[in-house]
């Protein structure tokens, strides 16, 4: 199995299956940690994309020159699995935070969960959740949300191209979405929940494919140190 695209070990696109509650910058800390030990000196090292701690899935770390493909990569099409809970909201959109205004749900019936995809198809109107790390007046929303603080946060444009339903097991609601670069799962499955009329949150993410990247082709990171050939670097790892 392929797992990552790789020119030498200084200078690669490596295919990271991110794991649950580590955050983005805790997997590019570990892959300069283990770079830095295996060639004695310090390589630039960054990611294509956040991925929320709670979110699984593709992450794809860039080391070296690579790392100018970065901007590139950050604007290729994203596909996502995960899981709604409706009847209930959370202040972070996820289970970061304790669920919130409970309400009955036996009035939504499947054909109301599938009709309600399709408002969001297409280009829509996304606010960030408040617990998120875009930055507003210099600081993340999250700090905003932690010190109570009031600010203002603008609305995002961003493209839903399918928003298929896979499976419903009130009040869970699987789904598959392929979405442009900057959308929220947290607040397209905020926004859901609020147009059904009960509101909804976040229960599981995972990012399958970042354009012609999959997670299919990607490495553990408890694995990375075990089979990234440093002292073969032309070999791709299979």
């Amino acid at each position: 199995m392929q797992i990552n695209s790789i020119d030498t070990p200084q200078d690669s696109l490596l295919l990271i299956n991110k794991p649950y509650s580590w955050t983005s910058f805790d997997v590019v800390k570990k892959v300069k940690g283990i770079l830095k030990s295996k060639m004695k000196t310090k390589i630039k090292v960054g990611h294509a994309g956040t991925l929320d701690p709670l979110a699984t899935g593709l992450l794809i770390i860039c080391t070296g020159s690579h790392t100018k493909k970065a901007d590139s990569l950050l604007g290729l099409e994203k596909v996502y699995t995960g899981q709604i809970r409706i009847g209930a909201t959370t202040p972070s959109y996820d289970l970061e935070t304790e669920m919130e205004n409970e309400c009955d749900i036996s009035n939504i019936t499947e054909d109301d969960i599938r009709n309600t995809t399709k408002l969001f198809i297409g280009e829509i109107d996304q606010y960030p959740p408040i617990f998120s790390a875009k930055k507003v007046d210099g600081k993340k929303l999250y700090e905003h949300a932690r010190k109570g603080s009031d600010v203002e946060i603008k609305i995002s444009k961003v493209t839903i191209y399918d928003f298929e339903i896979t499976n419903i097991n009130m009040p869970y609601i699987d789904f598959k979405v392929k979405c442009s670069k900057g959308t929220y799962l947290r607040s397209l499955a905020h926004d859901f929940g609020q147009k059904l009329g009960v509101g909804g949150h976040l229960t599981a993410l995972r990012r399958t494919d970042i354009g012609e990247y999959s997670v299919e082709n990607s490495i553990e990171i408890t694995d990375f140190q075990y089979f990234f050939k440093l002292n073969n670097p032309e070999t791709t790892l299979l």
